[in-house]
């Protein structure tokens, strides 16, 4: 395979594909065991951190900058000479090739180009000379992505780079990206950020990679296509032709601004019948189906106030929801929406304030720690599951049958609980909250640790489910296309828009931070 510059490449293929592995050989964290990784000459390489502690004895300005090893190596060799009391002839000549090096990398630049990065993610300027271990775990996030594109890294490495970012950072992220002129290497479930910002998908599936030119909806909906032409037998291939024609000019119209668009669009009309292949994914079968109707009254929460550890998470909370009402929950802090969450699941109590259910409610919540959930050393997943199953659902053929339709075949219902990986944890605890019959699902994170498949099988359950669901996402196509009512819970209070889809209120998000940047807050009032 060869990247090229000004492509972003998504990295796709179920959990334990290889996706990362892949990222690893290339970094160099792993050696393949056969074949060759190679860069040009004079290109740097870059990539997001996952440990998020590495660099907690740094301030977070030396976190960015040691992104490019090579500048922040100079400028410490450089600093360590002019620091030494019996400075040298030799020490001269050797400070002045640093210098000459530090100024070809734009060094004098280093700092203001590092803050301004961190600016755009949200760091303010007071936090840049703060260590990073005084910082909370969500801007911890950013400043490690803010260190992997500092310099504009040649080839770029990203795993899994929305993880934990707000709104805000995700939506500067995908500009960023989608007019990166180097090369980009991407994992991520988030579809959104996927269809932003890629302009070819590496699937990754038995041992191999394929490469397809297009984002992710581009790949999806083609091997659908190709699928579906392939079982045709008898269709003409004109006619086929002339489906994946019409197919890829509504493509090539939808393609974004980015410079990347034009390139993009001359690749996808060169596609040809041979290019495009079904996909061989396999998806769940979710479907939650709520063995009663919600009557007049779903929920009111009033005045609530939480403090966790000392620090107060909610303050005066108040809103009501109304039966049928499927409402993201969104915070810029995650702990604020789990708490949020914890309470209307009954998990915790609020310090003041009443949450009150309609009569009629019957209500299953999945935490976004599964893992107390699985904590049984003696259990396989088919005892487990039937615990909650009514009387006459729990013999082995139902329940191996419903955990068959959730990708568990065979043996694999015999699973000990303690060695499940994250994603078989959400399908088991998926085909629980079916079982349950509930008419109300509360569910924070739902699509944590799941692939694109299981995410997009969710998804469509949720548009499809009768009932009423109360959730948290950090997945922007999830929420957009689920939920009818947003609320933004902050330390203030909420912001509390029904009949809002998740793109009219981020957009007004937008117009708001706008109005604030042209007015700075001393002029506000008059101004408005």
């Amino acid at each position: 395979m060869k990247f090229t510059p000004g492509n972003c490449y998504g990295i796709i293929g179920a959990n334990g594909a290889g996706k990362s592995t892949f990222l690893k050989i290339i970094q160099g964290e792993l050696t393949p065991t056969t074949g060759t990784v190679s860069l040009s000459p004079n290109e740097r390489m870059s990539s997001l951190r996952q440990d998020h502690f590495a660099f907690d004895n740094q301030t977070v300005m030396n976190t960015v900058l040691q992104g490019w090893e090579r500048l922040y190596q100079v400028m410490t060799e450089k600093d360590a000479l002019y620091a030494k009391p019996d400075f040298s002839e030799a020490d001269g000549n050797k400070a002045a090739e640093l210098e000459g090096e530090f100024a070809e990398m734009d060094g004098w630049n280093a700092e203001s180009d590092a803050s301004q990065l961190l600016q755009s993610l949200g760091i303010a300027e007071s936090e840049h000379q703060k260590l990073m271990a005084d910082l909370p775990e969500g801007e911890k996030v950013k400043v490690l992505l803010a260190q992997a594109l500092f310099g504009k890294p040649d080839v770029l490495l990203l795993d899994e780079p929305t993880n934990g970012l707000d709104p805000q950072a995700i939506n500067w992220l995908e500009n960023f990206l989608a007019d990166y002129e180097h090369t980009v290497l991407v994992v991520s479930h988030d579809r959104h950020f996927l269809n932003a910002v890629c302009t070819m998908m590496c699937d990754v599936d038995f041992g191999k990679i394929e490469l397809y030119v297009g984002n992710y909806d581009f790949w999806k909906q083609s091997s659908e296509l190709a699928l579906q032409l392939q079982s045709q037998a008898n269709a003409k291939k004109e006619e086929q032709i002339k489906q994946l024609q019409e197919f890829v000019a509504r493509f090539s119209a939808n393609a974004s601004k980015s410079k990347q668009a034009t390139s993009r669009k001359k690749q996808l009309e060169k596609i040809t019948l041979d290019d495009i292949r079904p996909s061989t994914r396999k998806y769940p079968y979710i479907k939650f189906e709520p063995e009663r109707e919600i009557g007049n009254d779903l929920l009111r929460v009033e005045h609530v106030s939480k403090t966790i550890d000392g620090h107060e998470v909610l303050k005066n909370v108040s809103f009501i929801l109304r039966p049928g009402d499927k409402t993201g929950i969104i915070s810029r802090n995650d702990v604020t929406a789990t708490v949020l969450m914890q309470l209307l699941a009954g998990e915790l109590k609020p310090d003041t304030g009443t949450i009150t259910w309609g009569v009629t409610t019957s209500r299953a919540a999945m935490p976004k720690d599964l893992n107390p959930e699985f904590d049984h050393d003696d259990l396989n997943i088919l005892d487990w599951l039937r615990q909650f199953a009514p009387q006459d659902e729990q013999d082995n053929t139902f329940l191996r049958g419903f955990l068959g339709r959730m990708l568990f075949s065979g043996d694999e219902v015999l699973k000990q609980l303690n060695v499940l990986s994250g994603g078989e944890k959400v399908r088991s605890y998926l085909a629980k909250m079916m079982l349950s019959k509930a008419n109300v699902l509360i569910m924070d994170d739902p699509t944590n640790h799941l692939d694109l498949e299981s995410i997009t099988s969710l998804n469509d359950a949720l548009i499809d489910f009768k009932g009423s669901l109360i959730f948290t996402s950090h997945d922007h196509q999830f929420i957009q296309t689920i939920a009818d009512h947003i609320i933004e819970v902050g330390p203030l209070g909420v912001v509390d828009r029904a009949d809002t889809s998740y793109d009219e209120f981020t957009q007004h998000e937008t117009a708001q931070a706008q109005v604030a940047d042209i007015y700075p807050a001393d002029k506000k009032k008059s101004k408005a």
